[in-house]
């Protein structure tokens, strides 16, 4: 691939903490590239360094050591308002939490996230709205308030929410966790779609082992260290989808 076809660039990541024991090391020198338009699943036991990297990645966090480019801009050098701006409009982001605002419907809460992303909600842009609500199959549900929506329909409202202003990449930490096994493989298929459809990269977080065939790639972590970043040929579709 051309330097162009990798969204996010790595070089010798390292993160450490000051401890009463001495510094932790919580990532230790962890070099990826991470490819424009696929799927990408992080794995790794819990305290792996996932949460870690994900932050780094998406400009929370600076690494102690080592470089960090998304789309070709070192994040080091951007200022924080630059960083900001960038999770605003180029990154969306999807959590085990929803967190939806419980005082909006559906397409309010999707006008929103656009609202953020400098997006003024015209008529192009509430049509965008609505689209992306149809594409997570909620396009009968889009007045409907959170607490009229089930655990699942609002994960989806999240996913619509994260990329109504076509980002370069979201961001998913967990996104599936407290759903159930069909659901999961539900929630884990619009992301593919979004990378068919939409062009945009998603880097979502699991432990579930189920899921993993889906990703176009998978980068797992152990003890901050880099086990493998492998890249699929032929990704598979959710278990529980494929069986319908």
């Amino acid at each position: 691939m051309s330097t162009q076809d990798w969204i996010i660039e790595t070089d010798g990541i390292k993160r450490g903490f000051d401890t009463p024991a001495g510094r932790f090391w919580a990532l230790k020198g962890i070099t990826i590239r991470i490819p424009a338009g696929r799927f990408v699943i992080l794995k790794g036991r819990s305290g792996s360094g996932k949460t870690t990297l994900m932050n780094i990645l998406n400009s929370l966090d600076d690494p102690t050591e080592g470089s960090v480019t998304f789309r070709g801009r070192f994040l080091k050098d951007l200022s924080q308002r630059e960083r900001e701006n960038l999770r605003r409009k180029e990154m969306g982001f999807v959590f085990q939490s929803v967190s939806l605002i419980p005082s909006l419907n559906a397409i309010q809460n999707v006008e929103f996230s656009m609202r953020l992303a400098g997006l003024k909600i015209n008529k192009e842009n509430h049509a965008r709205a609505e689209e992306c609500l149809k594409l997570v199959g909620l396009g009968n549900r889009m007045t409907h308030m959170s607490a009229e929506m089930s655990g699942g329909e609002q994960q989806r409202v999240a996913i619509a929410r994260a990329f109504a202003h076509h980002p370069g990449i979201i961001f998913a930490d967990e996104p599936t966790a407290e759903l159930d096994s069909a659901m999961a493989a539900h929630v884990t298929e619009l992301f593919k779609e979004m990378t068919r459809k939409e062009g945009i990269t998603v880097l979502m977080t699991t432990h579930d082992v189920g899921l993993m065939g889906a990703a176009d790639m998978t980068i797992e972590l152990s003890d901050g260290n880099l086990v493998e970043a492998r890249e699929h040929k032929e990704a598979q579709e959710p278990q529980e989808l494929s069986q319908q």
